[in-house]
């Protein structure tokens, strides 16, 4: 059995910065690939970013890249999503989901076994 458990989710103005953390327990030694997915009311829930375990490759969603930074830590089983240059577009509730399948497309939904319960992010103008 697997948890994902996510925190650091909180209320920050515009141009503020937020770090969230994602922390995995039980059957975590087979997953392959992490990452975070986010979605606003109202939305479909989209791709972040995601972190390939096996030496660290990342990719982001466009709207992120160069605000944001995804990383791991394998022997922790953690993961976190520092987010920088906060706009009010990123509100959302952000989740935190994990893989044991090959990454060879790691950045839609359905590539992903295992998801945490959320943590709201809310940027004010």
């Amino acid at each position: 059995q697997v948890q994902l458990d996510e925190s650091g989710g909180s209320l920050v103005q515009a141009g503020g910065s937020l770090r969230l953390s994602c922390t995995a327990s039980g059957r975590t030694a087979s997953f392959s690939f992490m990452g975070w997915f986010r979605q606003a009311p109202g939305k479909e829930r989209e791709f972040v970013a995601a972190i390939i375990r096996s030496g660290g490759v990342t990719t982001y969603t466009d709207s992120v890249k160069g605000r944001f930074t995804i990383s791991g830590d394998n022997a922790k089983n953690t993961m976190a999503l520092q987010m920088n240059s906060l706009k009010p577009e990123d509100t959302a509730v952000y989740y935190c989901a994990a893989s044991d399948r090959i990454p060879t497309i790691i950045n839609t939904q359905g590539a992903y076994h295992y998801w945490g319960q959320g943590t709201q992010v809310t940027v004010s103008a």
